[in-house]
């Protein structure tokens, strides 16, 4: 069965190697929205919950900002190329903000440790790495279906 990636079968190699392309993707725009977002709270002095926030809101932010950006050089307009991006990563990043913030949450001192302590960078490498191994499933499964990442291989290659 050829599914809208092109790809054949829904445990094919190639369906699994587009879904860890496209958690990757997706792992750079949330990896650098969490880590902005948790040196400027931790910078700032601020608690877990205002910290986990406005990483969550940078990662979503960049990776939206990740997905549009070859689109809008393809020639699409602003307005489709952010409807496409919401189409393309929303679960996506979601998942991967849920996992990573409980990880982060749970390790023991990883979020009260300053930019300073090993403790903080190790916790986000280990949530970050957590966040991807759990979302690459939910992508393969979403592209499977023609949905999630799937939606801007027409646009673009990767």
């Amino acid at each position: 069965m050829i599914h809208s990636t092109g790809h054949t079968g829904h445990g094919s190699a190639a369906s699994w190697r587009t879904a860890v392309q496209a958690t990757l993707h997706c792992l750079t725009g949330c990896a650098i929205g969490e880590v902005l977002g948790m040196v400027i709270g931790t910078a700032l002095g601020w608690s877990a919950g205002p910290t986990v926030v406005l990483a969550v809101a940078l990662a979503f932010l960049f990776g939206y900002a990740l997905t549009m950006r070859p689109l809008r050089r393809s020639g699409i307009d602003f307005r489709t190329a952010l409807k496409l991006a919401l189409a393309a990563d929303t679960v996506s990043i979601a998942v991967m903000e849920i996992i990573d913030n409980a990880v982060m949450l749970t390790v023991p001192g990883a979020m009260e440790a300053g930019l300073a302590s090993p403790v903080f960078w190790a916790s986000l490498a280990f949530a970050l790495a957590v966040a991807f191994v759990l979302t690459v499933p939910v992508n393969r499964w979403l592209i499977s279906r023609g949905k999630g990442h799937a939606v801007t291989h027409q646009h673009h290659a990767h």
